[in-house]
């Protein structure tokens, strides 16, 4: 007889092709997924996003009808308040923007006179251009007179985002008048209790967790814009008001939005202020208060409610951002949320 040779010491493949196929049916989904989404953001975008501030002011509609209000009247009321909120706001940032954008040519001459102690630096690279046989006639100058190219881009930006505002206000009227439907149909599509248990507690923590993140970011948000419109006042920086509303709107951009509303206090300081040093005092400050909002007060404060982490923040951030633009920005954090939520119930962590 011949003996069948031991195979007890041969290790199994560590990756199996089953899973090989698994993931790759992972990635093609989600590759098919990304595409949709970039290819319909036009049509998406407003869908999306009123689905999200519907579930986040959904707590407010089920609170004016415990004062006796329809349903639809309390969709209706939170609808025109959101408009409202938004328009002004775009009214009060809209007026000292354009402004900004008609004084362009009169502000960069302003800050070439004030940059002139540069003088000597770029004396000295025009020196190594000759050196280096470069032509200093041809050369781009150290401080370029700013062109308006980007003008037609943001516009056209600005126009489709207020296209799609109409279509999102009705969708969002909609989606808050028909959420508990909404919500007891999605729960019933499962046949077993147990599933149906599970979408209530997926779907009810979505809801507790946007609203409370809401209702958060906005009062931090609110605290920030007041703290940059009093640092305006104080060193007589011009529409302080304005610049406070738009610190509190950029402010609901993680990263980018504290970045850009600092780069913009430090040109609108130098240019109105009489002097550079001056100037950069409303940077300053501003830089003071983003700093102890964003290390210590945010993290206090969403943190015993929410857990996200850093580098999830940043790379929703750079998808969604990349995705959709400035609103895919403002949309991360709570689609990271919601993620967050499906993956703990759908795929819980085993204990070790």
């Amino acid at each position: 007889m011949t003996r069948i040779p031991d195979n007890e010491g041969v290790s199994p493949p560590l990756i199996q092709l089953s899973d090989l196929a698994i993931w790759a049916q992972i990635a093609l989904a989600a590759i098919a997924a990304g595409f949709v989404l970039y290819a319909g953001r036009d049509l998406l975008l407003p869908i999306i996003s009123a689905f999200v501030v519907g579930v986040m002011v959904s707590p407010a509609a089920r609170f004016l009808e415990q004062y006796r209000f329809p349903r639809i009247v309390s969709a209706l009321l939170i609808v025109c308040a959101t408009a409202g909120l938004i328009a002004l706001i775009v009214a009060l940032i809209s007026a000292p923007l354009a402004d900004w954008v008609a004084r362009l040519p009169e502000l960069s001459s302003s800050l070439k006179n004030k940059l002139h102690f540069l003088d000597g630096l770029r004396d000295w690279w025009r020196e190594v251009e000759t050196m280096l046989g470069i032509n200093p006639k041809s050369a781009s100058s150290m401080l370029p007179t700013p062109n308006l190219n980007w003008l037609p881009a943001t516009f056209g930006f600005l126009s489709s985002t207020l296209t799609g505002f109409p279509f999102f206000l009705v969708v969002l009227l909609l989606f808050v008048a028909s959420w508990p439907d909404l919500r007891r149909g999605l729960v019933l599509t499962f046949a077993q209790r147990e599933s149906r248990l599970i979408a209530l507690k997926i779907l009810n923590e979505i809801e507790a967790k946007l609203a409370s993140y809401l209702r958060t970011v906005s009062l931090i948000n609110l605290c920030v814009g007041l703290a940059t419109g009093v640092i305006c006042l104080i060193t007589g920086t011009p529409d302080a008001i304005g610049l406070g509303v738009l610190a509190a709107t950029f402010n609901f951009i993680p990263i980018i939005g504290p970045i850009a509303m600092a780069i913009i206090l430090l040109v609108v300081g130098v240019v109105s202020a009489p002097t550079l040093g001056a100037g950069v005092i409303p940077f300053a400050g501003f830089v003071l208060v983003i700093t102890l909002e964003g290390q210590f007060i945010t993290p206090s404060i969403i943190g015993r409610h929410l857990s996200l982490n850093g580098l999830a923040v940043l790379l929703s951030l750079a998808f969604w951002a990349w995705l959709w633009g400035p609103l895919g920005a403002f949309l991360s954090s709570p689609l990271l949320i919601v993620g967050l939520i499906l993956k703990e119930h759908l795929a819980p962590e085993e204990p070790g």
